[in-house]
């Protein structure tokens, strides 16, 4: 899995340490950002990239923070060069998946 930290806007707030990357067991990009430091839960406000093949494009991801109203800034080419390189392997059934956990 890769994490790489970017700037996550949304309504004029900021969250310098947002996180996205690739996820390989669930083949999918992801997004977290705006995790409150006061909550018992610690979920972030967004979190996207949860579920198996959900985003299976760095494009597609984006698209989606963008309809709910938030922007990725900061990602460096060399980052999205990495993400899209590990997107791009062969990727092996998980072992949720080879024992029809998940589908």
């Amino acid at each position: 899995m890769s994490r790489y930290y970017v700037n996550l806007h949304n309504n004029g707030r900021i969250d310098p340490e947002a996180i996205i990357g690739y996820d390989r067991p669930l083949r999918t990009f992801f997004l977290q950002g705006f995790i409150p430091l006061d909550s018992e839960l610690d979920e972030p406000e967004i979190w996207l990239g949860t579920f198996l093949e959900e985003f299976p494009t760095l494009e597609s991801l984006v698209e989606e923070a963008r309809t709910r109203g938030f922007e990725i800034a900061g990602l460096k080419q060399a980052d999205m060069i990495a993400m899209l390189a590990e997107a791009g392997q062969k990727h092996e059934p998980s072992l949720g998946e080879r024992l029809g956990w998940i589908k």
